[in-house]
């Protein structure tokens, strides 16, 4: 059984041309939304997902009406595979039953693979040339520029941790965890 899914990204766009094409196609029914495509919330979709059985074919006008991203493409339809159900992009003429659309997803999965590897390079080589220089990664501490005033008012007990916190704008466990491991002054004595 076909089943069809279309998605417009506005309440302004139109889903009349993917659904003639869906059903020109064979599709005995069709799911859809009205969602942009960073949405990560479609009912239309989890819906379709729902309502394919083994040996139906998800049907859409163009794989972009599928997938956020080619990441999230791939992972859907990988998914529709291990549950034995086909797939079909009519504008692109890509048809998981067939051995040549087969063949186009998996090319289609390799390039999405190859891309994250080369990100993956790239950030590795990046956060390389920023150690050479003396740079450390890593979000910056809340009390960096606040480490001498904070000290200062936590040896000074006429202070709350509390007001400590307040006057530094800081939480209870940053101003503890800083006072934790902040390296204690010498203690002079008097001579």
């Amino acid at each position: 059984m076909l089943i069809g899914y279309a998605r417009v990204s506005t309440a302004d766009q139109t889903l009349a041309l993917q659904q003639d094409a869906l059903q020109k196609a064979g599709c005995s029914k069709i799911f859809t939304d009205t969602a942009g495509g960073a949405n990560p919330e479609r009912r239309g979709l989890e819906e379709a997902l729902e309502y394919l059985r083994e040996g139906d074919t998800l049907v859409v006008w163009r794989l972009d009406r599928l997938g956020r991203s080619l990441k999230h493409l791939i992972e859907t339809i990988t998914k529709l595979q291990e549950r034995n159900i086909g797939f079909k992009s009519l504008t692109e003429n890509i048809d998981t039953t067939t051995s040549g659309g087969k063949l186009i997803f998996h090319i289609f999965g390799a390039l999405a693979e190859f891309e994250r590897d080369i990100i993956r390079e790239r950030t590795k080589a990046g956060l390389q040339a920023a150690r050479a220089r003396g740079r450390l990664g890593g979000r910056p501490k809340a009390l960096n520029e606040k480490k001498a005033a904070a000290q200062q008012l936590y040896d000074d007990k006429r202070h709350t941790i509390a007001d400590i916190c307040k006057t530094l704008n800081v939480s209870r466990a940053t101003l503890y965890r800083y006072i934790k491991t902040a390296p204690k002054a010498p203690i002079e004595e008097d001579a």
